[in-house]
C-alpha cells in the first residue's frame, strides 16, 4: 500500500513507518511544517520516500493520513492534484490531541464527514471529542522498544516536556517547584532552556532521541506532571526504558500506568512523597520500573500498533 502523510509528529511517525507499506512524505525546499520530509533525528526506513508537490500530484496513492485541519481543508487537495481525500482517495484523519478550550463543547474539525474515519490515539480523546456523524476508531500508541536501559544511578527526577513556559498549567509547569522538594529536577524537551537557572530546576536540556533515552534512564524516577494533553509518548518511552513513573492521574494516564509501576494520583503531596520514596530506595524504584516496562511492552508494543493500523487501513480501502 502507498500511504501519503505529512511529517507532523516525529515520534508517532517513527512507529507508523515501521510497517510494510511505502510512505510518501511531502517535502519542500525550506522543510517547513507543510514539507518537512524525512526525519533528521529519528531512524526511518528506506520505505519512507520524500515527494514534492509535483510528484504527489501524479502519484499512485492508496491512502491519505490527514493530521491537521489545514490538510483537511485544501492543503492535501492541492498537493494531490485536485483529488479530494475521503471523496476521491480513501482517507483517515488522525487526531493526536485532546480537545482544548471548552472541552464539553468541542467539535472536531473532521466532524460530520461520513467519507472519513477519525482515528484517536486514546479512548479518552475519543470520549471527549465531538465527531458528529464521522465514524471513529481508537488505535492506541505503539513505539519502537528503546530497550531496558534503566540504571537509576542519579538520585534525580526526570521530566520531559515541550514548551513548558508557554503551555504553563497544561503541562504542570507550576507544579515543578513542589516536585523539586523531593529530588533534583532534570528537564528535557523543546523550550526547557527557558527554565534554566530557575531555583527549582537542576538541569534543562534538549537532546536527540537516542541521547535522550540514555540520559533519562540514568535518573531514578520519571515524573509526569501533565494536567491536560493526550497520552505523552515520552511517558510510554520512560516505562519501556524501565523507569518507575510518578504521574498525575489525568486523561489517559489512569489506563496506561498501573499503580505498581510507581504512583499515580491527583493529590500532589502524595505524589511528591512517592518521588521521595523512590529516590531513597533504589531497589523499590527498579522493581516498579520493571513492572511498568512489562505492561508498556504488552500494551504499547510496536507489533500490536502496526497490526491495528494494518487492519484499519484494509478496512478503509
Amino acid at each position: 500500500m502507498r500511504v501519503l502523510l505529512w511529517h507532523v509528529h516525529g515520534s508517532w511517525t517513527t512507529a507508523f513507518v515501521q510497517g510494510p507499506h511505502t510512505y510518501l512524505v511531502p517535502v519542500l525546499p525550506g522543510r517547513g511544517p507543510d514539507g518537512r520530509g524525512r526525519a533528521r533525528t529519528w531512524d526511518w526506513p528506506d520505505s519512507v520516500v520524500e515527494v514534492t508537490p509535483e510528484q504527489a500530484a501524479g502519484a499512485d496513492i492508496d491512502m491519505v493520513v490527514l493530521q491537521r485541519p489545514e490538510e483537511l481543508h485544501g492543503l492535501a487537495q492541492r498537493w494531490l492534484g485536485g483529488r479530494r481525500p475521503g471523496r476521491d482517495l480513501p482517507a483517515v484523519y488522525l487526531e493526536h490531541n485532546a480537545p482544548q478550550g471548552r472541552v464539553a463543547d468541542m467539535r472536531h474539525p473532521a466532524a460530520d464527514r461520513r467519507d472519513l474515519v477519525l482515528v484517536h490515539v486514546t479512548a479518552f480523546n475519543d470520549l471527549f471529542w465531538d465527531a458528529g456523524s464521522t465514524p471513529t476508531r481508537v488505535v492506541e500508541h505503539g513505539i519502537v522498544d528503546p530497550g531496558h536501559r534503566y540504571t537509576g544511578e542519579l538520585p534525580h527526577a526526570a521530566v520531559v516536556v515541550n514548551e513548558p513556559v508557554r503551555r504553563g498549567r497544561v503541562t504542570g509547569t507550576d507544579l515543578l517547584p513542589r516536585f523539586a522538594a523531593a529530588a533534583p529536577l532534570d528537564l528535557f524537551g523543546m523550550g526547557v532552556a527557558e527554565l534554566a537557572g530557575a531555583a527549582h530546576v537542576h538541569a534543562a536540556v534538549n537532546l536527540p532521541q537516542e541521547d535522550l533515552h540514555a540520559e533519562l534512564a540514568r535518573r531514578r524516577v520519571y515524573v509526569h506532571p501533565v494536567r491536560w494533553t493526550s497520552l505523552g509518548l515520552s511517558l510510554i518511552e520512560a516505562m519501556q526504558l524501565g523507569m518507575p513513573v510518578v504521574a498525575l492521574a489525568t486523561t489517559e494516564v489512569v489506563e496506561a500506568v498501573p499503580p505498581e509501576a510507581g504512583a499515580i494520583g491527583t493529590d500532589v503531596d502524595r505524589l511528591v512523597a512517592a518521588v521521595s520514596r523512590m529516590v531513597a530506595d533504589p531497589g523499590m524504584a527498579a522493581a516498579c520500573g520493571a513492572k511498568g516496562r512489562a505492561v508498556a511492552l504488552e500494551r504499547y508494543g510496536l507489533a500490536r500498533f502496526l497490526t491495528d493500523w494494518d487492519r484499519l487501513l484494509e478496512e478503509v480501502t
